[in-house]
């Protein structure tokens, strides 16, 4: 058996091209070119049954190196905490009042983006700050 060397990350939401916009202003992750004989987005989903319109979005990483994220559109909203989320990198490496300004400093631009602060989490060794997107899903700036 062959080990698994691409996957993707879904979320559910209501507005998926909302979301995903979020997510590319905070990663610096990008939307793909529109499918195959459309010249933009705006006329693919023109095509599609209004039932099937803006039910879908996805963007990338520009390296291909991270993994691609898809936000599918679902009739329930947010009720309960997500059991999988991301967690933002801007600390590696860091300590201390380093580590702490360069979350804080994430936390403001992302914030500044819609995202809301919940709370920094310190442990006395290591630290982050929970936070949620424009819908309500948890991650993190670690």
């Amino acid at each position: 058996m062959s080990a698994i060397k691409q996957f993707q990350v879904t979320f559910d939401c209501a507005e998926p091209e909302r979301v995903a916009r979020f997510w590319c202003e905070v990663l610096g992750y990008v939307v793909p070119p529109p499918p195959a004989g459309f010249a933009t987005w705006d006329a693919y989903e023109q095509s599609r049954s209004p039932e099937e319109r803006g039910s879908w979005f996805a963007c990338g990483d520009p390296t291909g190196v991270g993994p691609r994220l898809f936000f599918q559109r679902v009739p329930e909203g947010k009720v309960v905490k997500n059991r999988v989320h991301l967690d933002v990198r801007v600390g590696t490496g860091l300590v201390g009042d380093e580590r702490l300004a360069a979350l804080e400093a994430e936390c403001t631009r992302v914030v500044a983006l819609g995202a809301v602060r919940v709370q920094l989490l310190y442990d006395g060794h290591d630290s982050c700050i929970a936070m949620q997107d424009i819908e309500g899903n948890e991650f993190c700036i670690d």
